[in-house]
């Protein structure tokens, strides 16, 4: 009896050598067990690409940057410094919904993906803030002056007046004549945006302007879409704005709300109450607002 416990103890003890030389051997048996029995306890955490592409350079050669968040195929494009220094606080609000949808990215849907462009106009910035990169409201300038001519490019080409729709050389700002540029797309600034447009075709389009504290559809040479309709109905009542089916306070030509609208893309002009206020938490009702609806 004492011999056949002792044979049972050499088998057991042959096995368990046995046992460890294999998985030396194949480590990948190895890992498979250990990956099987991690996938039963680890959360699985979404994928979220926070990167950032240059789509192009302004006329004194600064970048321009747009953000991605998210993984989704819907795009959704957001647009805030068309007119650079002059709404400088539209370029403060990008950042901030940057800042937030980095903090919090379960906040996108799985089938969207965010773009921001927070500064379309950088050299228009740069006039009056003086710096680039991220600022604060302390390093706007207070002149008058500076902030006006903060609102065209180097070229002094308005950028919201250089897009093919109704284009003019020369437009309209309330009452003062602005250049349209030598022909629509003639900046670097706003050729960037046309080709990055045209390249991945967003589902909808929010562009940032002040003041008015207004939302306003878009359209070119006809009515506003049904689509678009639902977009400007969809971000005023998230966001308490006024919902305007056109900007009728003066005359403008080239506008790049309503290009897009000519490119059938739904897309509106949000206008910020103040040029000094930021509204992160109104704006960012309607980001999530249009999160629900483009999710569906």
């Amino acid at each position: 009896m004492k011999n056949i416990s002792i044979v049972v103890i050499i088998i057991i003890l042959i096995g368990l050598v046995w046992y460890f030389v294999s998985m030396k051997k194949n480590p990948v048996a190895m890992n498979t067990v250990n990956t099987v029995q991690t996938a039963t306890t680890t959360p699985v955490v979404p994928a979220v690409d926070k990167t950032k592409t240059v789509i192009g350079t302004s006329v004194e050669k600064r970048d321009i940057l747009a953000y991605h968040y998210g993984i989704g195929d819907r795009e959704i494009l957001f647009v805030g410094g068309i007119h650079g220094g002059y709404e400088w606080n539209t370029t403060i609000l990008a950042y901030e919904l940057m800042d937030y949808l980095g903090s919090n990215p379960t906040d996108i849907p799985e089938n969207i993906r965010v773009t921001i462009i927070p500064t379309l106009n950088p050299d228009g910035l740069y006039k009056v803030i003086g710096k680039e990169g991220r600022f604060t409201k302390a390093d706007v300038s207070l002149s008058k002056e500076t902030v006006i001519a903060g609102r065209y490019n180097a070229n002094t080409v308005d950028l919201g007046r250089n897009f093919d729709c109704d284009w003019q050389a020369k437009g309209m700002w309330q009452t003062t004549s602005v250049s349209g540029g030598t022909a629509a797309f003639s900046e670097p600034e706003s050729l960037a945006f046309k080709n990055y447009v045209e390249a991945h075709v967003p589902t909808a389009s929010v562009a940032w302007y002040s003041a008015a504290g207004g939302v306003f559809s878009s359209s070119c040479g006809g009515s506003v879409s049904p689509k678009t309709k639902m977009l400007t109905d969809v971000y005023a009542k998230a966001t308490g704005y006024k919902a305007y089916s056109t900007f009728d306070f003066y005359k403008t030509s080239g506008d790049l709300v309503n290009w897009l609208a000519k490119k059938n893309i739904p897309a509106v002009s949000v206008l910020l109450t103040t040029h000094e206020g930021i509204e992160l938490s109104k704006n960012l009702a309607g980001v999530k607002a249009m999160f629900t609806v483009y999710s569906k």
